[in-house]
Parts: structure tokens; sequence; C-alpha cells
């Protein structure tokens, strides 16, 4: 058995409660204490065996100093108190030599944290190399009966965050996930694709997991070339995923509207009447976090609502300079990004996959893509390519398996020509969190190019 999480958390809070002493004696007039311990396990098999399998438990503090409106920041992995003045020093010698920011430096106050049900799961704190390995075996048992060779991982993990400021924040909570992913490869060039995540690893499904993919691997086998071009496109959740991430990074953060480089305005049209989505860290639904990472709760913000913009997400240092309080969306200092949405929701529609693929005279039905890059952040052009099971339909039907395409697509002007949404939805990881999204049919898609693959 793991000890008790509740332990963990009161552990960090008390290394907060020191070091921000060590922060005050250094002459702080504010200071930030985020601290963090990581308990978690790999399974990794490749060429249809396990390969690997590694634990790591770590805990690792992080200082923001702020002297007026200066700030330095330095981490270490070190709990003692000889370890933390340390730290402090250093945090306070960076703060020093720091330029000042014109709009200074945002601490939250503190606010009332309201408990997240299904945040943690004890099946996921206590699992086994053994239990990773009967996933990771049921995954290749799908291979194997498909005739195609599984690659991919399985992870466990429990994550304790504290957060303790100078203002009298105080915030404590465990949380734990688990993903299990699987790329196959077969014959002719097929390849498959599949991936699960959840808060408790009782939910994984590997057979699942493992028969979708090898399924993909099949099918995908002595693929067809066809011309680059626009056509209507089903995307399936993890392509879906892919959209909503792009966007929460481009586009539906403060600090982006703050630097006119967000597409993001409240009011605009951007997506069809079928197309919401939001961020909520308390629904159990998806990788739940009741707090952000300056200890503020997490608010549910609609992002976009019926087609419509409706808001974008807040840390405390946009919230200052937007006269607004924090949604609970702070990433660790020292950050860049600024606030950010990690547990992302697209609303379900009514149409099964088949609807969605039946509704095609003649299209793509694209698995993931892979490796996007933003083009022009302002209008949400995004570059990649797809991955995995790429598939050419006529009359409604999947005619035959397509070689992977380049595509230089809006995302806006995809959310735009959504015309069929899917009722079941999938969790899928993302950069920072997860998102809970459905299938998609969008009437047009710009492909830009082909290859040999």
């Amino acid at each position: 058995m793991t000890r008790p999480a509740s332990t963990d958390a009161q552990a960090l809070l008390e290394v907060g409660e020191r070091l921000l002493a060590f922060a005050e004696a250094e002459g702080a007039t504010g200071a930030e204490v985020v601290a963090i311990r990581s308990d978690a396990a790999l399974t990794r098999f490749a060429n249809s065996e396990i390969h690997q399998n590694v634990a790591e438990a770590g805990v690792h503090v992080s200082l923001r100093f702020v002297l007026g409106s200066r700030q330095g920041v330095a981490s270490s992995d070190r709990l003692d108190d000889a370890a933390l003045h340390r730290l402090a020093a250093s945090a306070a010698a960076i703060a020093r030599v720091s330029a000042e920011r014109e709009d200074g430096v945002a601490l939250p106050e503190p606010a009332q944290i309201a408990p997240v049900g299904g945040a943690l799961a004890e099946a996921t704190a206590d699992a086994t190399p053994e239990l990773r390995a009967e996933g990771a075996r049921a995954v290749i048992a799908a291979a194997d009966a498909a005739g195609v060779t599984a690659y991919g991982s399985f992870r466990t993990e429990v994550e304790t965050l504290a957060v303790a400021n100078s203002r009298g924040v105080r915030a404590a909570g465990s949380r734990s996930e688990t993903h299990l992913l699987t790329v196959m490869m077969g014959p002719g060039g097929g390849t498959g694709y599949a991936e699960q995540a959840a808060v408790d690893v009782a939910a994984i499904d590997a057979s699942a997991i493992g028969h979708e993919a090898a399924e993909r691997a099949r099918l995908t086998r002595d693929a067809i070339e066809v011309p680059a071009g626009d056509y209507p496109v089903v995307l399936e959740s993890y392509a879906v995923g892919d959209i909503t991430d792009m966007l929460g990074y481009l586009g539906f953060s403060a600090l982006a509207v703050d630097e006119g480089r967000s597409f993001a305005e409240p009011g605009r049209r951007i997506g069809s009447d079928l197309v919401s989505i939001w961020d909520d860290g308390a629904d159990p639904a998806g990788l739940p976090l009741p707090f952000d990472y300056e200890g503020v709760p997490k608010q549910r913000v609609s992002l976009v609502d019926a087609g419509i913009c409706r808001d974008v997400v807040y840390d405390a240092q946009t919230a200052a300079r937007a006269g607004r309080r924090s949604t609970g969306h702070g990433l660790p200092a020292p950050n860049t990004w600024g606030p950010f949405p990690i547990n992302m929701f697209m609303a379900a529609g009514a149409s099964t996959r088949d609807d969605l693929i039946a509704g095609m005279d003649r299209g793509l039905v694209v698995t993931r893509f892979h490796y996007t890059n933003p083009v022009h952040p302002k209008l949400a052009i995004v570059t990649g390519m797809t991955r995995d099971g790429t598939f050419l339909v006529e009359g409604g039907r999947i005619v035959a398996p397509v070689r992977n395409l380049r595509y230089t697509q809006s995302y806006l002007e995809a959310l735009a020509g959504v015309e069929a949404v899917s009722a079941e939805r999938r969790l899928v990881k993302g950069m920072l969190g997860g998102a809970l999204v459905p299938a998609v049919r969008i009437a047009s898609w710009t492909f830009t190019g082909t290859t040999r693959h």
C-alpha cells in the first residue's frame, strides 16, 4: 500500500511554511512556494514484448521570490533546512538582478477550495508492475491475433501538489492519472493507434485499446495515394484532441489576448452551432484538479458556446492586469505561456461514428495528427501530418486506406465547418492535461501534400 496522500500533502505544506520563512528572512516582499511529489511508474513494450519497467518517486520544490516589482525563481529536490535556506538565497539573488516588471508581480489571495470528487483513485496509487504487464499483454495479444506488432506504454502516476504564498494561500491535494497508448505496425506499411487516459487504472480497457489499434494496422495495409486538395473529413477523437489542445495554446489564454496574438473575442463566431468547448477542473469525467499551481480554485470557463467565443482563462498576473479574479489556470513560475486550459471538454452530439462516415459522399477519415505546428496564431492556421490510420470514403463507406497527407488548415475554419458530432467522447492526453472530446465531421479540410508512406 502507498502511504496516505493526505500525509504527503500536509508534509509538503510544512515544507512551504519553512521556505516562506527563509524567503522572508532574505528580504522578500512576497513569496510563493510550489511543492510537488510525484510517484510514477511506466511499463514499455516493443516488438510485442515488454522490455522495460521503471518507477520514479521524487519531490520538487520551487520558490518564487518577489522583491517589489522584480521576481526570481529557483528550485530544488532537497527539503532539509540547509537546502531550503540555499534555495531562498538563490531565488533572492536572481530577483535582485532581474528586470522590473512594468505591471508588478501579482500573487493571489486565499480563496475557499471545494473538494473535487474522483481526483484520486486508490487502484492507481496501488498499481503494480504485474497489473501494467497484464494490460500490456492484452494489447500484445490483440496485435498477435491480427498479425501485427505492438509498441507502446502503460503509465500510472500519483501527484501531490502543495502551494503556499505570503498572502495566506494554503492549498494541497493529490490526484492520480493513468495512460495506455499503443502504436501497431503490420505488413504492407500498415499502422494503427489507440490510447486511453483515466484517473482510475481500473477504467482502462487494455484489450479494447489493443483491438482498436490492431484493426487499424490491419486495415491500413497497402495504402493508396490520393491527390492533395480539399476533402470532407471525419476526425476521430485523437485528432479532435489536437484541435482543442492547439486552440488552448494559441488563443484561449488571457496572455495571448493581452499580446494581441489570440483569435478569441467575446461574441465572435468561430464555430458551427454544434461546437461548444469549456474547461472544468472539477469534472470527474476528465482528469480533475481542484486548484492550479498558484493555489487558486479552478473555475469552469466557457470558451466557445454553440460556436460563439465567450471567455478565456486567467492566472493571477493576467487577472490583475484585467481587473478580474484568476480563473484558476496558473502554471508554475517561471511561466512564459501564461494561463492554460488543461481540463478541456467538447460537447457531444447525437451521431454514431457510422453516421459520421455515412454522411460523406467522398472524403477521408483521419485517426490522428502528428508533428503539428502553428503557422499563423491569430488565424489558428496549423500545419501537420495524418498518421496511423487515414481512410478514403466513397458513397458513405470506407473503401481503402490512404497514405499519410500533409495539411495546412485554419482550425477556426474547421470548427466553422463542423456538420456532425458523435455522441461518444474519449478522454485523450494533451500537452499539459487532458481533453474529453468526440469525433466530428467537417465539411472541408485542406491537404497540401502527399507522402510515400
